[in-house]
This record gives structure tokens, sequence and C-alpha cells, in this order.
């Protein structure tokens, strides 16, 4: 069941960002996959959060920013048209300024 799920998720994936490298493909199916939050969620939802957490976590300095004591909102701010840049690269849709926030 978990490797149809995981190819549910990669199916999302590849339409939500049809341009993500294959290494990076496999980063986000990971953590889509392994978050508690996330596993019930539709295919589409797990891609599109765990695609936004995993760039904003690897090529923004959202993480830097938490540990200077920002709290997640301001920090999430800050990074927003960085990881935008990123998304777009992966021929991703934009996170709305007022999206709220990936799963723990």
């Amino acid at each position: 069941m978990s490797g149809d799920r995981r190819a549910r998720v990669a199916g999302a994936l590849a339409r939500l960002a049809p341009r993500l490298p294959a290494y990076e493909t496999e980063a986000v199916l990971d953590r889509a996959l392994a978050s508690p939050g996330l596993r019930g969620a539709a295919p589409e939802t797990a891609a599109r959060l765990s695609l936004v957490a995993f760039a904003r976590h690897a090529f923004t300095d959202y993480d830097d920013l938490l540990d200077e004591g920002y709290d997640r909102d301001s920090a999430r701010h800050f990074v927003l048209d960085d990881l935008n840049a990123a998304l777009a690269a992966w021929g991703a849709k934009p996170v709305p300024e007022d999206e709220p926030g990936e799963p723990a």
C-alpha cells in the first residue's frame, strides 16, 4: 500500500512541479510520506505542502531566521520571494502571502 501511496504522491508532484529535478523529487516524496500530518492528505495536498516545506527549508534562510529568534510567520514573510523563486524554477505555483503553514 505504501508503494501505491508513493506513486500517487509522485504523480501529483510531477504535475505540480514538472521541472523539479529527480534528486529533489525523492527528498520531497520522502518528506511527504514521513510526515504524520500528511499521511491522510490527498496526494495533491501532500505533494504541495511537502514541496513548499522542502523549498522553504532547503532554498531560503528560513531556518536561520528562526534561529535568530524570528517567529514562524515573520520568517515566512521574509523568505517568500526566495521560496517563490525556487517554486517558479520548478514550474510550480507561487505561495501567496496568506497561505497557511506546513504541518508539524
